[in-house]
């Protein structure tokens, strides 16, 4: 397969790097660390989306596919980006948000005015369904003064597009070929699985209605003509599919190479180990368990039926991996190590978040004003009107917020950690202890290089088959890489202590090819210890 041996790296382009000095990143920040990028042997960048925006939903609230925020740069900018990365060996992968435009949309703004043409372009009823927006309160809202409401699943201010309609798959899809002719190879496709909706739309109490427009027969359709119209006339594109709460059997029918839909996909169930009760604002420890069954099961059932898994542990909603699964106060840099190994190894394609690669942690901010994310400041509220005292509150929104991944990259020890010579539209985090210039040489760093160069030069790495090891115990994470008769076992021990277990005897002669310790016993890790052993020549 062409794009298993690659590694994709994201970037939150408002928190890379500002060259202007007005406190937020864009794109000539990226081109100024095209040569760091490399040095990490990374292939492809994907950037979340900096199109122009009334910024509502971190700009997933698109007014123009076509062209660039002024904020991040300008048309030219992105274009010697383009070319200065593949100068470097690196593709560029953006975010295609297909689901749903802004309110000041020009198609929307003609719907509103009259426009029937236009008016097809979204879905509007007389009569709501029962349906939440994943924003809280109805799906629908209304259609100016006529009477009608039109569908957000999201914001209020982002209005869903009617993909039954075929004037605006066709617009979507020049959007896709309007940017793969600027030389964009890889694009991620946002909340992809709910683009098919029924044409006539059923209430659904349970589940804020869900099961009506999720993972929907006619999505695959879509998807395989979105396929054939743009990306698949590439062959060395690569796409990934965001898929909201998804299932195994509809990734493993998206990403099948036959069907000809998409390369991979996204799925979120393993960062929601940690939510008491399916709630994300509570407090919990994670349930190594749950996580270690979620990890078998994708990583079996679609190794076994020829899907193909995106693998990441980061993202810009997300907190950081390492505060969530880790006790950094001991054990930040094994920590950091073992995370990597545990996917890096795995089957599938490893994404890495910027930051990530040397051990950035979510910031200790003093105050919930120091928070900019909306999601955040909405849940505050909710947790005082549910009785928490303002600590109790700040506590949780420090652990869960989504601008704890999106602070500014820490670049070095000067003022906010070298992202701005300005102020930096959120604040920064702990860029005196860890930052670029310091960590580099580092261990997590070239842990990272070590583990992307594995996956360019071994195919088991790249290709094998995944099987589940030591599948009930209750400290490891393990799996076996099979390929063409070479096998290859990777063991992570996900607490901090030392944990025992059984020697494979199969592995007795095996060939220790990845350790995050300073030495290894087999039948034994080490606190966060990472060791893959193999079989069958190096």
């Amino acid at each position: 397969m062409s794009f298993s041996d690659k590694v994709i790296y994201q970037i939150y382009p408002k928190s890379f790097l500002d060259t202007t000095g007005n406190g937020i990143g864009d794109l000539r920040g990226i081109i100024q660390k095209l040569d760091y990028l490399k040095e990490l042997g990374i292939d492809m960048l994907w950037l979340n989306p900096f199109y122009p925006s009334p910024q509502r939903d971190n700009g997933y609230d698109i007014s123009d596919y076509t062209a660039i925020n002024p904020d991040f740069g300008t048309m030219a900018d992105f274009e010697e980006l383009v070319y200065q990365a593949k100068q470097h060996g690196i593709e560029l992968m953006l975010d295609m948000v297909l689901n749903h435009v802004s309110i000041e949309h020009e198609w929307f703004q003609k719907a509103l005015a009259g426009d029937a043409d236009y008016q097809d372009f979204f879905i509007l009823r007389d009569e709501p369904t029962d349906w939440v927006s994943k924003f809280g309160g109805s799906a629908w809202a209304p259609f100016g003064d006529t009477g009608k409401y039109y569908l957000h699943l999201y914001d209020v201010t982002q209005a869903d597009l009617n993909w039954r309609n075929p004037k605006v798959r066709q617009a979507l899809y020049d959007v896709v070929n309007f940017w793969q002719d600027k030389g964009v190879n890889g694009f991620r496709f946002d909340v992809i699985n709910v683009i098919g909706k029924d044409a006539k739309l059923r209430n659904h109490a349970a589940n804020d209605g869900k099961p009506e427009y999720t993972d929907k027969p006619i999505t695959h359709d879509y998807l395989r003509e979105l396929n054939e119209k743009t990306f698949g006339k590439n062959p060395s594109a690569i796409t990934v599919g965001e898929m909201s709460s998804t299932t195994i059997e509809n990734c493993v029918l998206y990403t099948r190479s036959d069907r000809h839909e998409l390369t991979m996909t996204f799925n979120f169930h393993h960062l929601k180990v940690d939510y008491e009760n399916g709630q994300k604002w509570t407090l919990q420890r994670f349930d190594f368990a749950k996580l270690r069954q979620l990890f078998h099961d994708w990583g079996e059932q679609m190794s076994q039926a020829g899907g193909w898994n995106a693998l990441f542990w980061n993202n810009h909603d997300q907190p950081r991996a390492l505060n969530r699964f880790i006790d950094v106060q001991h054990f930040r840099v094994k920590g950091a190590t073992m995370l990597a190994a545990s996917i890096h190894l795995s089957r599938g394609t490893p994404y890495i978040y910027m930051g990530e690669e040397i051990g950035m942690l979510d910031p200790n901010f003093d105050t919930i004003t120091d928070y900019v994310d909306v999601e955040s400041k909405n849940a505050y509220q909710m947790l005082l009107k549910h009785g928490k005292s303002a600590s109790e509150a700040l506590t949780i929104i420090k652990a869960k917020s989504r601008d704890n991944s999106r602070i500014p990259m820490a670049w070095d020890n000067s003022a906010n950690g070298g992202f701005t010579t300005g102020t930096p539209w959120l604040k920064a985090g702990y860029y005196e202890s860890i930052n670029v210039a310091k960590d580099k040489d580092g261990e997590i760093f070239k842990f990272y290089q070590m583990l992307i160069r594995l996956r360019k030069e071994m195919p088991i790495v790249a290709e094998g088959n995944y099987h589940a090891v030591y599948r009930d115990d209750a400290n490891i994470y393990a799996f076996e890489r099979e390929w063409h008769g070479q096998r290859m076992l990777v063991l992570n021990n996900f607490t901090n202590h030392i944990a025992n277990y059984e020697p494979l005897a199969t592995y007795k002669d095996a060939t220790l090819l990845v350790n995050n310790d300073v030495s290894f016993t087999d039948g034994q890790l080490q606190p966060y210890q990472s060791v893959a052993l193999i079989i069958g020549g190096i």
